[in-house]
């Protein structure tokens, strides 16, 4: 009788703990007051995740977000009320920090989604793995400002929470937003999001993409919609999966391209190449986005931030002459955060620097 008990507890606990305390309680924060999942911040391994949580993100923010930010403010003075962030992977984060006023965020990446995340169902053990399985998954970001997607999916799947909800859950949470409702979708082909009760895995195949829809609050209390979808975007799926359709449904907007590996400079890649050029208004992007020579300067102004000296050695055969050309004619303006691979961060804030995307004006 006592282990039956315990078993109604606890599926009492998983039915009231929602998505916003269950996003609190994985990014080191506290949960509701009323929160079944208060108990759980008792335990040493929480404790141990919220203290080095609030360390990396007070540092980070100071670092980068607060930068990013102020030069959001003084740059993006008119954002469109949709973002497109292809090759994002789970990086609510710098989507928020760059067009935090968008109404509706689109992200993808190869990056399976997951389930909905359950701490409840997990051992206190295996709650203990899962907050340094999430630190470690975050470290990349925090060091680098992207992440490592062979890196990431191996350990995406070796975790009690799984796929890229419980990331998301944390930016979310870390950047003040309130969760209101998570629903796993897919899309049909003709771009139409249906509720998905599939396991959350990534759909690499052409015939499908997977994803998740969560509605939340900005601190003023303003709706906004994220999508995520696990879905390939070469020219063998991005119109086939009914993605593209998707994407179209929601008219023109504006664009985030960062740390893509230069995919877009591929042939392969031409078709979401081309929606983001034909279907964004502005383009804010690093050197590994859309290539320059790509841009009709008659229809398009460019406008480069920061400096530019080549792809790192491993992309080196993506170096863009135009682009040097663009930086060495142009009035540049400096930044003072850093974004894109070749990053550069010294102890010193004032000696923050590197190179940022030149944004894209039609």
């Amino acid at each position: 009788m006592a282990m039956t008990a315990m078993a109604m507890a606890d599926a009492a606990h998983a039915q009231l703990a929602s998505a916003n305390d269950t996003a609190r309680l994985l990014a080191g924060m506290q949960p509701a007051s009323d929160s079944p999942l208060l108990v759980l911040t008792k335990e040493r391994a929480w404790q141990e995740h919220a203290n080095h949580f609030n360390s990396i993100f007070a540092k980070l923010k100071n670092r980068q977000i607060t930068r990013v930010q102020a030069w959001s403010r003084a740059r993006l003075t008119s954002p469109s009320p949709v973002l497109f962030y292809m090759f994002s992977g789970p990086d609510f984060l710098y989507a928020n920090a760059f067009f935090p006023n968008a109404s509706i965020y689109v992200m993808s990446g190869l990056e399976p989604t997951g389930q909905i995340p359950d701490v409840t169902k997990l051992s206190r053990e295996a709650r203990a793995h899962s907050y340094r399985n999430i630190q470690q998954l975050l470290s990349s970001i925090v060091s680098y400002g992207f992440f490592q997607t062979i890196d990431m999916r191996h350990k995406l799947a070796a975790s009690g929470v799984t796929g890229t909800l419980p990331i998301i859950y944390v930016f979310l949470a870390r950047s003040g937003k309130t969760i209101r409702d998570v629903s796993l979708i897919r899309l049909d082909e003709n771009g139409t999001a249906q509720a998905d009760a599939g396991t959350g895995r990534d759909a690499e195949s052409a015939s499908s993409a997977r994803g998740v829809k969560i509605d939340f609050v900005n601190e003023d209390g303003r709706l906004q919609t994220l999508y995520y979808f696990s879905t390939n975007v070469d020219n063998d799926s991005f119109k086939a999966n009914g993605f593209a359709r998707f994407c179209e449904s929601l008219g023109t907007g504006d664009a985030l391209v960062k740390s893509a590996s230069y995919l877009m400079h591929r042939d392969r890649f031409s078709d979401v190449r081309n929606f983001l050029r034909d279907r964004s208004r502005l383009i804010l992007q690093d050197d590994s986005g859309v290539p320059v020579n790509w841009f009709d300067q008659a229809s398009w102004q460019l406008r480069p931030f920061g400096h530019y000296s080549g792809p790192i050695a491993l992309f080196a055969s993506r170096h863009q002459p135009k682009l040097s050309q663009l930086f060495k004619q142009s009035d540049v303006e400096p930044i003072d955060f850093a974004i894109g691979y070749r990053i550069s961060i010294s102890r010193k804030p004032s000696a923050v620097s590197d190179y940022c995307p030149p944004p894209l004006f039609p």
